[in-house]
């Protein structure tokens, strides 16, 4: 299960990328930087929620080799180098071929304690979430800027862990600025949810950091690492500087 502290800055990693050793380290570097997960991508052919950055780790990561069994593999890996849980985010077809049974047994057994499907509808989530819960999974619904009031209520009641709020319209990738009506939208989020909220996307800056988490529990930041780990800075620092 998903436990959360105030101010949680969650780095996303995806599976094997920049390569197997890269990834582990990173993990391990996401633990000496106090964060208190880490969300992990399982490559998939078409993220159609990801940006530039993480589209083209996914990519690299598939002509690597990288398979769902190998992502589970490291998956667990990085859980006992780091001590930290992990959450995966992935795809349904790549949950669904596999067998949401299985897949959620698997991922529980690597050490994941959530699974993230964005292009899973929560009108089609009843048998991964159950799935879920027999395996101590919180399966993680994702809200957005343009989601009405009553869905995103609903949202909140029946996500687990955290409710992942999509800060901008559109997909994952480094920004300057945050929306102006971010707050707005972060607020009505945290009233709709009897979870933590928590805040991803476009997320990069020590300032976007303390500016969302005066009301959300924490946020995810994904593209900014990866750019950090691609050119080979320091990870440990990028993410102790988000955190302080």
């Amino acid at each position: 299960m998903i436990s959360l502290p105030e101010r949680s800055v969650i780095p996303y990693l995806t599976a094997g990328w920049p390569g197997e050793q890269a990834f582990l380290e990173a993990a391990a570097a996401a633990a000496r930087a106090g964060c208190p997960l880490f969300e992990v991508g399982i490559p998939f052919s078409d993220p159609v929620a990801d940006g530039p950055t993480i589209q083209r780790a996914s990519q690299q990561a598939l002509e690597s080799g990288v398979t769902v069994e190998r992502s589970l593999e490291l998956i667990r890996r990085a859980v006992e180098l780091s001590g930290l849980p992990a959450v995966a985010m992935t795809y349904a077809n790549l949950v669904y071929r596999r067998g949401y049974e299985k897949f959620c047994q698997d991922l529980a057994a690597a050490g994941g304690v959530g699974l993230i499907v964005p292009d899973l509808p929560l009108e089609e989530s009843d048998e991964l979430e159950a799935a879920s819960r027999r395996a101590g999974i919180d399966l993680v619904q994702l809200a957005t800027p343009t989601t009405p009031v009553q869905r995103l209520e609903l949202l909140g009641q029946r996500s687990r862990g955290f409710l992942y709020l999509v800060s901008v319209r559109g997909v994952t990738g480094s920004r300057g600025r945050l929306d102006e009506n971010l707050d707005e939208l972060i607020a009505r989020a945290v009233a709709s949810s009897r979870v933590p909220v928590c805040v991803g996307f476009g997320i990069s800056t020590p300032e976007q950091v303390r500016q969302v988490t005066r009301q959300a529990r924490g946020v995810i930041v994904g593209s900014a690492l990866l750019e950090r780990l691609e050119r080979g800075e320091d990870v440990e620092a990028f993410l102790r500087g988000l955190t302080c």
